[in-house]
């Protein structure tokens, strides 16, 4: 038991390593200010609801071919609500004019998005295709906050021309 002791001893004994570590952790800062946000060479970046549109698709390509049982299923892979999985599912229902069109707004070249997730819902929310295209087209020419992104130059699908 004597043993025991001295090696409690011992161990008490050595002496402490302190030094000091410097963590690194990506901003969450926004665009304009964030370096890493937009790459050299880029004239801007793919708007959020573009990126969202091009991720309802794959998650319906992956729950349509089985890799994904479930939206369940879906959000636990990607650490989410299952209430954000289906918001972001709910892109789906919109026009098929209206989705192509959205996955090629302009690029953002500074400030906030001029479409936001949150603007569709309420067009996602109509059944009715041609309702959809009147909320999009109103969408359309509600006042940019602070883009630099001209919603004149969003191309038109053959079902959005008046």
């Amino acid at each position: 038991m004597n043993s025991a002791l001295a090696k409690a001893d011992r161990a008490s004994e050595a002496p402490a390593i302190t030094t000091t570590a410097r963590f690194v952790v990506a901003g969450r800062g926004r665009p304009g200010r964030d370096a890493a946000a937009v790459p050299t060479g880029m004239p801007g970046r793919v708007p959020r609801v573009a990126r969202l549109m091009a991720l309802a698709i794959r998650f319906d390509t992956l729950i349509q071919t089985g890799a994904i049982s479930t939206q369940t299923e879906l959000a636990a892979a990607g650490h989410v609500t299952r209430a954000r999985v289906t918001q972001i599912m709910n892109l789906l229902y919109l026009a098929p004019d209206i989705q192509e069109t959205v996955l090629h707004l302009p690029l953002v070249a500074n400030g906030r998005d001029p479409i936001t997730e949150h603007d569709l819902r309420e067009v996602t929310s109509r059944v009715e295709w041609k309702a959809q295209r009147q909320l999009w087209q109103s969408l359309l020419g509600k006042p940019c906050r602070t883009s630099a992104v001209d919603l004149t130059e969003v191309p038109q699908g053959p079902g959005l021309r008046h």
